[in-house]
């Protein structure tokens, strides 16, 4: 009786896991959401990364991209990731009050800006071999206008 309950609960524990994992993968990772775009009516300008880090296996927030923004400008809040597929994915961007990071020096009249890709994107591109294209700056962009 003890080894069949014991039968039933690991096949419970199994089947929960299962579609957890199902539930979890179908979950849209690095969407792209209008609002995450500055609409303007002053002419936008795109702009690829200084450096790009790739280090998901240290946890989350270790895929980035370190952007220079001229001064009086601002950035979008989402970045974009281009694959060669036509596939986009988005990441978010966020200002940095340090004129350093990670070895990049803000020039003058620009501010720093770190773009994140989330992790789970990152490795499962990594599983797919697409690690090269994460490490393109060409495929990354943070588009910026001029303060109105």
């Amino acid at each position: 009786m003890r080894n069949r309950q014991f039968i039933y609960t690991l096949f419970a524990i199994s089947l929960v896991g299962i579609l957890g994992f199902s539930y979890i993968s179908e979950q849209p990772i690095g969407r792209c959401y209008k609002r995450g775009f500055i609409a303007s009516t002053n002419q936008k300008h795109y702009i690829s990364p200084e450096k790009i880090v790739i280090q998901p296996w240290r946890g989350q927030h270790h895929v980035y991209g370190i952007f220079q923004i001229p001064n009086g400008y601002i950035h979008d809040y989402l970045l974009q990731l281009r694959l060669p597929t036509n596939t986009i994915y988005c990441g978010t961007a966020y200002f940095s009050i340090h004129p350093n990071l990670n070895g990049i020096t803000a020039q003058p009249g620009n501010y720093l800006v770190k773009g994140y890709v989330n992790t789970r994107l990152a490795l499962w591109l990594m599983v797919q071999g697409q690690l090269d294209h994460l490490q393109q700056p060409s495929n990354w962009s943070l588009g910026y206008v001029r303060k109105e």
